[in-house]
């Protein structure tokens, strides 16, 4: 008997801008075997052979390939205990340093979290490139007064953003399986799958620590004290009943929407949201936007911001933000107009019954990068 065709989905309104090409990819990957659901999110874009800002569910095998390098990547939340009008960026911003190794006891942070050493330690702590970032806000407005309320948040209080994974590990393997592999699938319950998922979990797990370690290091700089709210991996894959099926769930650049409250990230010059998941997810692979999505590839930002900013003025925004990136490339690459309009993004998702919008944040300083390239 013959499958039933895929179903493919893109959120995204008429007003919202998607590549062709990622378009072209989510339609590639449901067309692999065993693949029942491909679903595009408004912050869909291109990546390397498969979309970005993506959920898919396939039944009976999985794709590594789908879940990419960075497994275990997503983003914590942070309450911090400092009051927003006690905010100092630009001397936090003088002293903050965090692209060395950390000095503290990796094991013994690693093991306060069950999550056992993996060779990799000298990056644990570290943000990492790309479009990670470690980034303090502040309450911008509050839409929905009683979910925030029940988060234990308040308005008046500094929150950290934290986004980063699992740095080489999540790399070491991915390239294990596709030196043996390609983007071939796994079965499920075989030796190799099984072997598979036990590195995945276990980056999943190590990036979390990661999280949690770098938002000690932003912490100790900036002489706070903070507890976590929310933490979510937006790369992984996971068995989920879908449709009737236990299925596999691959996310890449996919939030969860079925873990709680998520905050999805804006560029480093916007707003992020904090949003409440709606509805039971079976339409949408349980997933939602991870943040805003590239709208330009990274060579054309390169080339597109030298010809209208210095460097120094993308390390300042609207907002009044600072931005410590010393590395002139990323500075570029990871300019606000290289990314889609994170209010059309989240608007998208509101309109489609997915989220309702907690409170917004805005940006008051944000951590990207002290290594100097020019």
């Amino acid at each position: 008997m013959n499958s039933p065709p895929p179903h493919i989905r893109v959120i995204a309104s008429p007003q919202s801008w998607v590549e062709g090409e990622a378009i072209r990819q989510l339609e590639a990957a449901s067309r692999l075997p065993g693949m029942r659901s491909a679903v595009g999110l408004p912050d869909l874009h291109p990546g390397k052979g498969a979309p970005v800002g993506a959920a898919f569910a396939s039944e009976g095998l999985f794709y590594p390939f789908l879940v990419g390098n960075d497994i275990g990547c997503g983003m914590g939340l942070w309450e911090l205990d400092l009051p927003a009008r006690k905010a100092k960026p630009e001397r936090w911003a003088a002293r903050l340093d965090l692209d060395g190794p950390w000095e503290g006891n990796t094991d013994a942070v690693l093991a306060s979290m069950g999550v056992k050493p993996c060779g990799f330690e000298a990056a644990l702590g570290t943000v990492g490139g790309g479009n990670h970032f470690a980034e303090v806000q502040r309450v911008d407005s509050v839409h929905d007064a009683e979910t925030f309320t029940a988060l234990g948040l308040g308005t008046d209080r500094l929150l950290l953003l934290v986004h980063s994974g699992s740095r080489g590990l999540g790399e070491a393997i991915l390239r294990a399986h596709v030196d043996r592999h390609g983007t071939g699938s796994l079965v499920e319950d075989s030796d190799e799958a099984r072997q598979y998922l036990a590195r995945h979990d276990h980056a999943v797990e190590w990036a979390r620590a990661n999280r949690a370690t770098i938002a000690g290091r932003m912490m100790q700089g900036i002489a706070a004290a903070g507890r976590r709210v929310l933490d979510v991996c937006h790369n992984s894959v996971t068995p989920k009943q879908y449709d009737g099926h236990t299925c596999w769930l691959h996310r890449k650049g996919a939030a969860p929407s079925d873990q709680g409250p998520v905050v999805i990230p804006g560029s480093r010059g916007s707003l992020s949201y904090l949003v409440l998941p709606l509805g039971d997810g079976t339409n949408h692979a349980h997933s939602l936007a991870h943040g805003a999505g590239r709208k330009w590839t990274r060579t054309s930002a390169r080339e597109r911001m030298r010809e209208r900013f210095t460097p120094e003025a993308l390390t300042r925004t609207s907002f009044k933000s600072h931005v410590i990136c010393e590395d002139r490339d990323l500075l570029f690459e990871e300019a606000p107009p290289a990314y889609k309009a994170i209010d059309r993004v989240v608007q998208d998702l509101v309109d489609a019954g997915l989220v309702r919008v907690v409170a917004t944040l805005a940006p008051v300083l944000t951590y990207k990068t002290r290594t100097r390239r020019e």
